[in-house]
C-alpha cells in the first residue's frame, strides 16, 4: 500500500458528537442564541475536523506552492512565465502580499518550490523549501502535463507537508499557490469534474484582455478534448492537465482530513486542488473549510458543485494564500469567541425567557 492509499485509509468521518458539544458551549455564552451567525458554523464544522469536543485553538500554517506550467507557451498568460520565479524571490523576502498577511496575523508561511521552471536554489532564498519535482510541467495541449510518477509524487509531497505539520502542532493550514499560466491549468481540472464549459469556468487570470481571454478558452477546449478520455479518474486527470502545485495542494487536502488538521481552501486554483482531492475520496469537502468565493472565473460554479460555503466574499482573485490567512483570522477571532466570553452562568446574566 502506497503513502496516498495509507492515508485515504486513515480518514474518519466528521466528529459530530465534538460539534455538538461546541454547539452546547456557544449557546451558554452571553448572547443570543445564534447571534454570531456563520461564525458559530465554522466553530462546530472546526470542531468536528479536528474530533475535538472543545474546539481547542493552536497555531496556524499556509503552505504556498509554487510552479511553473508548460500550457504558458500558448499565450494564456498576460504576463511572462518569468514572474513565477521573480515572486517566489519576492515572497521568500517578505515582500508579497501573502508575506505581509501572515506576518501580521501571526501564521507560519511555508515556501514550497515544487516545479519552478527557473532553479534558483544557488541564490539562497531565505524560507524556500525545494521539493522541485521537474522544471515545470509540460504542454498539455501537446501531450500529458505530468507523468503519472510525477503526479503520485506531487500529491506524496502535500500529504507529507500535512503529516509534518500536524506533528509540530499546527491545527489549521491553508493551502496556496503561484504559478503563471496555473489558472488555466484550474480551469481544465474544473472544467472536467463539474462538467462546465471553459466559457463559464476561464477567468482573466492575472489581466488577460478579452482577446487573451478568448485564446485562453480556444487552448482549454481544445485540450480538453484531447484529455477527454482521462475524466473518469482524478490522478489521470491531474496527468493529462494539471500542475504540480494543484496535485500537491490536492495531497495536504487529503493528508491534513488524515492527520485531523483544519485545511483552509484559498481560492480558485485551490479549490480545483480540493475537487481533485474530493474526486479521489469522495465526500472529502466536508472536511475542508473554503476561504472565500473568488472574483476569478467561475469559481462560484466550482463552489457550488463542492457544496461549499465560503467564509468571505471580497472580490479578491491573487491567490498565494492571501484569502486562507484572513479566514484563518477569522476561523481563531470565532475560536476567540467561544472561549473568551462568558457565559450566562459565569457573569451572572438572565438567560432568554420562555416566550
Amino acid at each position: 500500500m502506497g503513502l496516498l492509499e495509507e492515508t485515504i485509509s486513515n480518514i474518519r468521518p466528521l466528529d459530530e458528537t465534538a460539534a455538538r458539544a461546541a454547539a452546547r458551549r456557544l449557546d451558554s455564552l452571553t448572547k443570543p442564541r445564534g447571534s454570531l451567525g456563520y461564525l458559530e458554523q465554522i466553530v462546530c464544522k472546526y470542531a468536528a475536523v479536528r474530533h475535538d469536543p472543545s474546539a481547542t485553538d493552536g497555531p496556524a500554517e499556509i503552505a504556498v506552492f509554487v510552479a511553473d506550467h508548460g500550457i504558458a507557451e500558448e499565450g494564456v498568460s498576460a504576463y511572462p512565465q518569468s514572474v513565477t520565479a521573480e515572486m517566489l524571490r519576492n515572497i521568500a523576502r517578505g515582500g508579497a502580499a501573502i508575506s505581509v498577511l501572515a506576518r501580521h496575523y501571526g501564521i507560519r508561511l511555508r515556501i514550497v518550490d515544487i516545479g519552478v521552471r527557473a532553479d534558483t536554489r544557488d541564490e539562497h532564498l531565505p524560507n524556500v523549501e525545494y521539493q522541485r519535482v521537474a522544471s515545470g510541467t509540460r504542454n498539455f495541449l501537446r501531450g500529458a502535463a505530468m507523468t503519472s510518477t510525477e503526479v503520485r509524487t506531487a500529491i506524496e509531497l502535500g500529504i507529507r507537508i500535512a503529516r509534518e505539520s500536524a506533528k509540530s502542532g499546527i491545527s489549521i493550514i491553508g493551502i496556496g499557490e503561484m504559478g503563471i499560466a496555473n489558472s488555466t491549468a484550474a480551469s481544465a481540472v474544473l472544467c472536467a469534474i463539474t462538467g462546465h464549459s471553459p466559457h463559464e469556468i476561464a477567468g482573466h487570470g492575472t489581466g488577460l484582455s478579452e482577446s487573451g481571454w478568448e485564446n485562453k478558452v480556444h487552448v482549454l477546449v481544445r485540450a480538453l478534448d484531447l484529455h477527454r478520455d482521462t475524466f473518469g479518474d482524478a490522478e489521470a486527470l491531474l496527468a493529462a492537465v494539471g500542475g504540480f502545485e494543484i496535485a500537491a495542494m490536492a495531497g495536504v487536502c487529503i493528508g491534513g482530513a488524515s492527520e485531523n488538521i483544519c485545511v483552509m481552501v484559498d481560492g480558485f486554483i485551490a479549490t480545483a486542488a480540493a475537487a481533485v482531492a474530493d474526486k479521489m475520496v469522495p465526500g472529502l469537502r466536508a472536511q475542508l473549510m473554503f476561504s472565500h468565493q473568488s472574483a476569478e472565473g467561475g469559481h462560484q460554479l466550482a463552489l457550488r458543485h463542492l457544496e461549499a460555503r465560503p467564509i468571505l466574499d471580497l472580490d479578491m482573485r491573487l491567490g498565494e494564500g492571501t484569502a486562507a490567512a484572513i479566514a484563518i483570522s477569522t476561523l481563531k477571532a470565532a475560536l476567540k469567541l467561544t472561549h473568551e466570553m462568558a457565559t450566562f452562568e459565569s457573569a451572572s446574566v438572565s438567560e432568554k425567557l420562555d416566550r
